[in-house]
């Protein structure tokens, strides 16, 4: 009885737009097997993320969220379980690619920075939750940033330049809606650009400028750094209003389009299901966000307003610069699309997320 009074006041609305879109990747994965097996295992593996990570946001909402509100340490141990796990990934995990990024666990594949963006967002949440009237000092924002720095940092060991990029940007969404000054945002926009252009001059590799560089112009070099990004558009014009059909699109059954059920999920869509699924897409993430906005405006307390703010803004970066990527307007970095594009540790992670956004919900 307890139980059903419990499932009654989680947000519908808000699980049925995250599982409708989990199932259209997993239904575009569908199609992709049709000419080639090897989806078939990426299809079974997303479906059981996706079940697993429903039971997760289940069992999560029925955990009190105010744990972490009330107590420094559940914030901080998260954390720091966190930090360990991205330390040990360099030294024991599994290399793809030239990137260092995931646990392989009985065949199954783990990327320990899906989890690390929401116990950021728990711990900003935290951190800024209760120092709001003291944001006009600059040591909160130290601090703050110290804490984003750390995982960044670890991240870009991997290297992983895209989510290093979303954990900056997560932090800097947090201090801006924790209230800080107009002089402290300009004093940090001189910083940031200082930063880049030290970044440019002396961190940053010759294929990441190329990659920024080319969305000025894709086509400088088609067969190289510009191929994906151009493979990506022409699949989302051959799509027209209705698409080529499932499993029909040319241009991700012949393999033209680089990382189709990844990077390139939304532009895979666009060819074999047309534009209006991209309304759909797009339409299911407004809902997404707007239900877990409307939590954030019911939510009794700071700590629960800025949890629900970092998801819904997390869900927002991810959504535009993979969007940019697909549209060519944004340097392609390995950003996936929420729920959407295929990976298993991006889609659990967001479903754990979305349990303490319900645990929010019913308890507000």
């Amino acid at each position: 009885m307890i139980l059903f009074s419990h499932l009654k006041k989680l947000d519908k609305p808000l699980i049925l737009a995250a599982v409708f879109l989990a199932f259209l990747g997993i239904l575009e994965l569908a199609g992709m097997v049709q000419n080639d097996s090897v989806f078939l295992a990426h299809q079974n593996k997303q479906i059981i993320a996706l079940v697993a990570g429903i039971f997760i946001m289940f069992g999560v909402s029925l955990f009190d969220y105010r744990f972490f509100k009330n107590s420094s340490y559940g914030a901080i141990l998260f954390y720091a379980g966190i930090i360990i796990l991205l330390a040990v990934l360099l030294v024991a995990g599994e290399q793809t690619r030239g990137t260092v990024a995931w646990f392989k666990i009985a065949g199954f594949a783990f990327a320990p920075v899906e989890i690390t963006k929401i116990a950021l967002v728990v711990l900003l949440a935290k951190y800024f939750s209760g120092r709001q009237a003291e944001m006009y000092r600059f040591f909160h924002l130290i601090v703050s940033f110290t804490y984003v720095a750390l995982p960044a940092a670890l991240v870009l060991l991997q290297p992983d330049l895209g989510s290093a990029l979303v954990l900056l940007s997560l932090w800097l969404g947090l201090v801006l809606f924790s209230g800080i000054s107009r002089k402290q945002i300009i004093i940090m926009a001189l910083c940031g650009v200082l930063v880049f252009t030290f970044a440019w001059a002396g961190f940053l590799k010759d294929y990441q400028k190329e990659r920024i560089l080319n969305v000025l112009n894709p086509y400088h070099d088609p067969q190289g750094i510009g191929y994906n990004v151009i493979q990506s558009m022409i699949a989302i014009g051959d799509g027209g209003l209705s698409g080529k059909g499932l499993g029909y699109g040319s241009q991700v059954q012949l393999k033209f389009l680089p990382e189709a059920h990844t990077d390139f999920m939304l532009a895979s869509i666009a060819e074999e299901l047309g534009f209006i699924s991209i309304l759909a897409v797009f339409s299911l993430i407004l809902i997404i966000i707007w239900r877990i906005i409307k939590v954030a405006f019911i939510a009794e307390n700071n700590f629960a307003r800025m949890f629900c703010g970092g998801m819904a803004l997390l869900i927002f970066i991810q959504t535009v610069i993979n969007s940019g990527m697909n549209f060519g307007i944004s340097p392609v970095i390995g950003i996936t699309f929420p729920f959407l594009s295929y990976g298993g540790s991006s889609l659990i992670a967001l479903f754990f997320g979305l349990g303490l956004v319900q645990s929010i919900k019913v308890r507000s």
